[in-house]
């Protein structure tokens, strides 16, 4: 098997970089307490120019560097946003295996699929690019190859042939191998893995044992470590913890950068887009702020998300400072990304979803609606208002709904409904609008020899008819106890506007159904 492993130097590092641009530069060092000491776990390039090294207690390292910013350094957190950083590979990848806390396996059998290895590579370290990330990257056929290679190496990219492990690892520092039982090999003067990978199999098991002999077998790129694919997380949600509580939303706005930016990737390497996101603001010392948002459209455009994700919490008053940013994808739906029109761009729905997420904020979710179609001949009553959801996901013109069945989850699977025809005819009389009243109001019409309306009485008021368009004549549901039988009319009146009229056929009497905007 043909596997990669993607080494980011110093990952911690880097993601706390991310996370707070400001300390891009600057000497800083993770630290964690062991025995009773804080010592220091992770450093940047500056603070280990300074003479600052892992394993040193924090108070010597500040001794070297007066200066020195530290931060706690939480494993569980590092885990989990390099599980992150794997499952946005997974749109060039079959699967990852994470080798904490700095680097990981993935699966290099689709690389055909991209051009090969040596492209596969390249596109791997333009993921993580997007996200911030250095990295290199190997790919070969041994797990220890691909990983030491990527970890010591110089190439950003590296790929070592079918049973070449053993020449490219050669000219490599003996410390490369990152394993205790390679001292014993110091010892005899030896410095270079191709010079270990020389000597008798059977003389270093004798005089070593078994942990000599695997030293050995790895220096030689014999290694049969299986690859194990990390378990996808069912639920999509990420934190940060704020290095302070922030009573300002300049701080909530970088942790939501960052966690959309993380959000985005992951959505996208597993081929989703979100539906439906939850922002939680988790306060100091107690207490949070539930904030959910519901999508227009499904996306997993992390520059998006973060636009509406500052409309939605921007204006947000809390009573507590905020300590923990997190984000939970409550509903997604497969990403078949969209089709623009010609001339159209992006921009555009960006454009809509911020008014929408606008209209949410300061209104409240249930002001949205959409106009749902009803398997009902009246016309006035072929659509209702419902709660507004984006649209369904499109398979195709020739996709059947069986197959999207079989395709789509049942959690998101459409309520069956009846067949619905519609009839699209053109012309203003047969337009429909937007507003209906919810019982049609009598007018008190002036009608002329010829049967048209030449003005009418509502509310106490004169309206002039201006134009008028129809007769749309309808008629049905004799089956019923309240069959109709009505001719529909578009009136434009003076000082009112376009409405929708009917005369109705059982008492011959004009009245007002709905107005256009």
């Amino acid at each position: 098997m043909r596997r990669g492993y993607l080494h980011v130097m110093r990952f911690p590092v880097q993601r706390k970089v991310i996370e707070s641009p400001a300390l891009a530069g600057q000497p800083l060092v993770l630290v964690e307490e062991v025995r009773g000491q804080r010592r220091v776990a992770f450093a940047s390039t500056r603070a280990l120019k300074a003479g600052v090294r892992p394993g040193m207690t924090l108070t010597a390292a500040t001794a070297l560097e007066p200066g020195l910013r530290h931060f706690p350094y939480r494993p569980k957190d590092e885990a989990q946003a390099l599980a992150a950083l794997g499952e946005s590979l997974l749109g060039l990848c079959p699967g990852f295996q994470r080798d904490a806390p700095d680097g990981l396996w993935f699966d290099a059998s689709a690389a055909p699929l991209v051009g090969g290895e040596p492209e596969l590579g390249a596109r791997v370290l333009e993921v993580c690019a997007e996200q911030g990330y250095r990295a290199h990257v190997t790919v070969a056929s041994e797990a220890v190859t691909s990983r030491v290679l990527a970890r010591h190496g110089s190439r950003r990219v590296e790929v070592v042939p079918e049973g070449q492990g053993a020449r490219a690892l050669a000219p490599l520092p003996l410390g490369a191998l990152e394993d205790a039982a390679a001292r014993a090999f110091s010892v005899l003067g030896l410095s270079t893995l191709g010079e270990v990978a020389a000597l008798p199999a059977g003389a270093v098991t004798a005089r070593g044992g078994a942990g000599a002999a695997r030293v050995h077998a790895r220096c030689r790129g014999v290694d049969d470590t299986p690859f194990t694919p990390e378990p996808l997380e069912e639920a999509l949600e990420d934190r940060v913890v704020l290095d302070a509580p922030a009573d300002t939303f300049e701080p909530v706005q970088f942790a939501l950068k960052t966690l959309l930016d993380r959000l985005g990737a992951r959505l996208s390497g597993r081929q989703r887009a979100a539906v439906r996101l939850t922002f939680v603001l988790r306060l100091d010392p107690t207490g949070e702020a539930q904030v959910p948002l519901l999508l227009a459209r499904p996306t997993a455009r992390a520059k998006l998300l973060l636009d509406l994700a500052r409309h939605r919490l921007g204006e947000l008053r809390l009573e507590r400072p905020v300590a923990e940013v997190a984000v939970r994808v409550d509903a997604h739906d497969e990403d078949l990304g969209q089709q623009l029109a010609l001339g159209d761009a992006p921009e555009g729905d960006a454009a809509l979803e911020a008014v929408l997420s606008r209209l949410a904020t300061t209104l409240g979710e249930e002001a949205l609606f959409a106009a749902s179609l009803e398997p009902v001949h009246r016309p006035e009553s072929a659509h209702t208002a419902r709660a507004f959801h984006p649209p369904e996901t499109r398979r195709g013109l020739l996709s059947s709904p069986a197959s999207q069945a079989l395709s789509t989850p049942s959690s998101l699977a459409p309520e069956p409904t009846a067949p619905i025809t519609v009839w699209r005819e053109t012309g203003a009389a047969r337009e429909r609008p937007s507003r209906l009243l919810a019982q049609p109001a009598r007018l008190d019409a002036e009608v002329a020899a010829s049967g048209e309306m030449l003005a009418a009485r509502l509310g106490g008021r004169r309206h002039r008819v201006t134009a008028m368009a129809g007769p749309e004549r309808l008629g049905g549901e004799w089956w019923t106890d309240t069959p109709y039988q009505r001719d529909y009319y578009r009136v434009h009146f003076e000082g009112l506007g376009p409405a929708w009229v009917y005369r109705d056929g059982r008492d011959g009497g004009f009245y007002l159904q709905g107005l256009f905007d």
